[in-house]
């Protein structure tokens, strides 16, 4: 190999790792972009909160519904 045709591959590999980091820089510009503001991602959150206190609620129902003693015997009429 001479020394122009690993000069040219530096180069090259130098222009490829270059336009990765500018393509990275973009990439990252864009999502920024179109990331929601703090204000959504509070109501997200207190959201989430509410979903997860209302499946809570219905599973400590569905457990009160299950750990109820069941009457025992049956009923029989008197005439």
């Amino acid at each position: 190999m001479t020394q122009e045709a690993s000069s040219a591959e530096r180069d090259a590999a130098r222009t490829v790792r270059e336009s990765c980091e500018r393509i990275g820089v973009e990439l990252s510009n864009i999502l920024r972009a179109f990331a929601p503001s703090e204000e959504v991602l509070t109501h997200f959150r207190a959201a989430q909160v509410e979903v997860l206190k209302g499946l809570r609620a219905a599973i400590d129902a569905q457990i009160e519904r299950a750990t109820q003693a069941k009457p025992k015997g049956r009923t029989v009429p008197i005439e």
